[in-house]
């Protein structure tokens, strides 16, 4: 009679923490190690800084909050003695240590096993590691009941020293703590790296990732598991919490994962989408609102926000106001009634026309001698964002702001106009990309968006020509080239960061280019002010684009 093969079963819980909320994660913390108890499981493990929140910035460099997420910690490692071996990442700062160290903490039967601190810290686009932590030593692997685990904290698994090092000392099997943000083509790259640390390991490997929105940062989950030779055998969904208790088997060719559940993964637009919504209702709900309020213009930016704020937090806590003035016309009056009615959304119309003329005659004697410009057309979206502020301070309302990439690259959108309010969820997605997504949720619905299935933007609010009808007969490209040509250049010039000589080498016009460079640097300052928004990219405004504000260099090629 032979002994049945060994088994470990080890429960992946990719959940969503609050940055800061210490009590609140050690408690999602809980259900999960509850949950993994109640199936059997060996180990649970947990996200890299689960237990804090990720990215902490310069909150992690504050003792007394390093201090109460191990006073957190303590109390887990007791609550979660009688059952299965609990992994959890969060900062622990050695008594004398300058920083603290990114560490991942694993607990077994009321003590602590193990104390794996992140070797390779990111410093790029968005990560600042080096400026919070203190690189840790790459250590060996520990056991959980008799099994040898080998853990690489996130980017520690994006080079090969860690994980070769781990499978030299023993490791049987990888298990990889993440708090990986979301960009286009992510989930692409994440694969390459992990299928890799399998090759040249041998190792089987769970990839175990963060989900939710924290600032302008997304988490999409999407965490998964390989085999050897990067066989994929489970994968989690993508920006939704959940748990996955997966069976490894000791096999004469060593321990392999059983083949399991393999959610279906969004990518391209739908991927950007879900993203924003994901969010749009993190942010809010994190911050501590529970409603939103925004401009319905008959546009198609404020249509995708629209319907991005309904998905996220119900139709019944969206609420939409029209603003016309005289130079709105009919169509776009009877596009965002038709918007809000599809979404099933509050519309109100609050016409400005009263307080303008009011402004203008405050304002008639020193603006006396001079031409009607953009400074009067200002005058109409900062009154909008005017009366849109105090609404939300009225009724505790979040205003979120419309204003796409390719405007807010060009500053397009007016400072203390349409650029109030408290985030952005179209931020970084450039306008022919807005159209897309509009296109895109007419034709999808997926099961956690809270808005209505079906086309909730009506095709003229998506075919007409942009315009921000400030003035008559007034379109986009009037000023602008049109979008196709701008959305090129722009990303030519942000996300690829090229040179003048080379966007024009491209079949750009010359004077076109260097006035759209130009117009990019000029308006830094408003970028400075914007409100956060979701990242979708790797070049998106803020973290990942820093530039001066005062700045007289402009590209000689």
């Amino acid at each position: 009679m032979t002994d049945a093969p060994r088994t470990f079963r080890l429960s992946l819980a990719q959940l969503n923490p609050v940055m800061g909320d210490l009590s609140g994660n050690a408690g999602r913390i809980r259900e999960a190690w509850a949950a993994a108890r109640d199936a059997g499981a060996d180990m649970v493990a947990c996200p890299e800084m689960a237990l804090t929140g990720y990215q902490p910035m310069d909150l992690i460099r504050k003792p007394a909050f390093v201090a109460d997420a191990t006073a957190h910690l303590d109390r887990l490692v007791t609550d979660c003695a009688d059952g299965p071996a609990l992994g959890v990442g969060l900062a622990v700062w050695p008594p004398g240590s300058v920083k603290p160290f990114n560490a991942w903490i694993v607990a077994h039967r009321g003590k602590v096993v193990a104390e794996v601190l992140k070797h390779h810290l990111p410093n790029y686009k968005v990560f600042d590691e080096k400026r919070y932590f203190h690189s840790g030593d790459i250590a060996g692997p520990y056991a959980v009941n008799g099994v040898r685990i080998g853990t690489p904290i996130c980017e520690d698994a994006w080079f090969d020293d860690v994980a070769e090092t781990l499978a030299e000392t023993g490791a049987e099997i990888l298990v990889v703590p993440n708090g990986s943000p979301y960009f286009r083509g992510k989930q692409d790259v994440r694969y390459s790296h992990m299928v890799a640390r399998t090759v040249e390991t041998g190792l089987p490997l769970a990839y175990l990732n963060l989900v939710g929105g924290q600032d302008d940062q997304i988490f999409d989950g999407a965490s998964f598991v390989l085999n050897p030779g990067g066989q994929l055998t489970h994968h989690l969904p993508s920006f939704e919490t959940a748990q996955e208790t997966v069976t490894f088997r000791d096999t004469a060719e060593g321990w392999r994962a059983e083949d399991g559940r393999k959610a279906p993964q969004p990518d391209g637009v739908g991927a950007d989408y879900q993203a924003m919504v994901l969010a749009t209702r993190d942010y809010m709900r994190k911050a501590g609102f529970d409603r939103a309020l925004l401009g319905l213009s008959g546009g198609v930016d404020s249509a995708i926000v629209a319907a991005v704020a309904a998905d996220a937090l119900g139709p019944a806590n969206v609420h939409c106001v029209m603003l016309p003035s005289e130079y709105t016309s009919q169509h776009s009056l009877e596009d965002a009634e038709g918007v809000a009615r599809a979404l099933g959304t509050k519309l109100d119309t609050l016409p400005i026309s009263g307080p303008r003329a009011a402004v203008t005659e405050a304002l008639a004697e020193l603006f006396a001698g001079t031409e009607p410009d953009l400074a009067e057309e200002n005058i109409q979206s900062r009154l909008r964002g005017l009366l849109l502020m105090a609404l939300s301070n009225k009724f505790g309302a979040m205003l979120l702001t419309t204003g796409n990439k390719s405007e807010v690259a060009v500053g397009y959108a007016t400072i203390y106009g349409d650029m109030s309010g408290g985030y952005n969820p179209v931020k970084d997605l450039y306008k022919m990309q807005v159209f897309a997504a509009c296109r895109w949720r007419n034709q999808n619905h997926v099961d956690w968006f809270e808005g209505p299935p079906g086309t909730v933007i009506p095709p003229r609010v998506i075919e007409k020509p942009p315009s921000a009808e400030l003035r008559e007969d007034q379109k986009d490209e009037d000023s602008l080239p049109p979008y196709p040509v701008l959305d090129d250049i722009l990303e030519r010039l942000i996300d690829g960061e090229q040179s003048v000589g080379e966007v024009v080498e491209a079949g750009h016009d010359r004077a076109i280019v260097k006035k759209i460079e130009s117009l990019i640097y000029a308006s830094e300052y408003k970028r400075f002010q914007s409100a956060p928004g979701a990242r979708l990219t790797q070049r998106a405004f803020w973290l990942d684009r820093r530039y001066p504000i005062v700045n007289r260099w402009r590209d000689p090629s």
